[in-house]
């Protein structure tokens, strides 16, 4: 068994897809509307066969509910670097950064809230 991918639930579709673009550097892999009123978008780095993100709106949904445990991670060469990005861009870290002897991570939330980690392993 494989993991595919992740569902999260997003109010604007084209700043969710500017968030994971330019911020994560995923790429759009699909984007087609699925429904009245409704679109996904399959997000990620293009290689085969490996987990992506998949954005879905709906024009009927008042709210987006999301738990506060939950986080996507995304490995980073520099936590220093990606830190610097994060500020040029003025994202605010919501945690962070925390550092072990064999790892350092954030956390940031995209633009509906839901949680985002960047991890590097020392």
């Amino acid at each position: 068994m494989k993991f595919l991918w992740t569902t999260i639930n997003v109010k604007d579709m084209d700043a969710s897809i500017a968030f994971y673009s330019d911020l994560v550097g995923l790429k759009v892999l699909n984007r087609f509307p699925a429904g009245p009123g409704k679109e996904i978008a399959f997000m990620g780095n293009g290689v085969n066969d490996e987990t992506t993100v998949k954005l879905m709106t709906d024009a009927g949904l008042t709210s987006i509910s999301r738990g506060g445990s939950i986080s996507l991670g995304f490995s980073v060469n520099s936590v220093d670097e990606m830190l610097k990005n994060v500020a040029s861009r003025n994202v605010k870290v919501q945690n962070g950064p925390f550092e072990t002897p064999s790892f350092k991570f954030f956390t940031v939330q995209d633009p509906d809230g839901w949680n985002i980690q960047f991890f590097e392993k020392k």
